[in-house]
């Protein structure tokens, strides 16, 4: 095996790597996250990718981990550990975060990560839910001079500012915002990924304003593939997911090598929570 940089393998075959394992993205995901992030790659003795792993720095701080894969007939040869020490390297006295599918659990504890919390990933066929309670304050869509208002709301969920990753994701994005006395207080952006759209990031002080910047995306794309990544598995929120077509398709868990989620939450009542993430890969 050789090791080799992301950004210059071959995207048809980063593409057929994900696919190999049942994973959903398409060239364009594969080419937006080289853009955002780095990554290495193992190829065999004829230059086929057989492995993937990926890190983006959110911040000085703060980086996560994604896109680690391995060909299935090498998965039980240390192909992801090998991966993964590559990335860890780059990161060194970085707090981490990854979310890891069930089969990958073991070999990040070994690296020690430490559980933090399960993510639903919601998906299916959007469908108009009932409606629900008007909320205080004016819905719109976002334009792109809302970016700082939603860069700073997002950094207050997410624990760190990511101001160029939310400009990135604002250009390939629809938004949605809710203000009141002209002051940004919760955000949703959809964008094309995987089998359809995804929701995401989407940052709220609490349920009814995130089902209010919610909804907007479900009737934008009432019949079509949806799906969002979100650490809530109760409450109105998840329940007004479910109710319009977004059913728990599968879990995987958040783990942290550093600081922990909580860590990272802001001590105060009311504080802008993340409702649904950016993706599984960047948090």
């Amino acid at each position: 095996m050789e090791i080799g940089d992301v950004a210059d393998a071959d995207l048809g075959q980063l593409h057929a790597l994900s696919i190999s394992v049942g994973w959903p993205h398409r060239a364009e995901d594969w080419q937006f996250l080289r853009a955002v992030g780095k990554g290495v790659v193992a190829t065999d003795e004829i230059g086929r990718i057989m492995g993937s792993a990926m890190w983006f720095r959110q911040s000085a701080e703060l980086a996560t981990i994604g896109m680690v894969i391995t060909s299935p007939r090498l998965q039980t040869q240390g192909t992801g550990l090998w991966l993964m020490e590559y990335a860890l390297k780059d990161l060194s006295g970085v707090d981490l975060r990854l979310n890891a599918t069930r089969a990958a659990q073991r070999l990040y504890l070994s690296l020690g990560f430490r559980p933090d919390k399960t993510v639903y990933q919601c998906q299916g066929t959007a469908a108009l839910a009932p409606e629900q309670p008007p909320v205080p304050g004016e819905l719109r869509a976002l334009t792109p001079e809302d970016l700082a208002a939603v860069t700073a709301l997002d950094a207050r969920a997410f624990g760190v500012p990511r101001a160029a990753l939310l400009e990135r994701l604002s250009a390939q994005s629809r938004g949605y915002g809710l203000f009141r006395d002209r002051a940004l207080k919760a955000f949703s952006l959809c964008r094309r990924f995987g089998r359809g759209h995804v929701v995401g990031p989407l940052v709220a002080c609490g349920d009814g304003d995130a089902m209010a910047v919610l909804a907007p995306h479900i009737r934008d794309h009432q019949g079509q593939f949806l799906r969002l990544d979100t650490h809530f598995e109760t409450g109105d929120f998840a329940l007004f997911a479910v109710r319009s077509g977004l059913a728990v398709f599968d879990t995987v868990l958040t783990m942290s090598l550093g600081r922990s989620l909580a860590d990272f939450a802001l001590p105060e009542p009311d504080a802008p929570v993340t409702y649904s993430l950016v993706s599984q890969t960047l948090g």
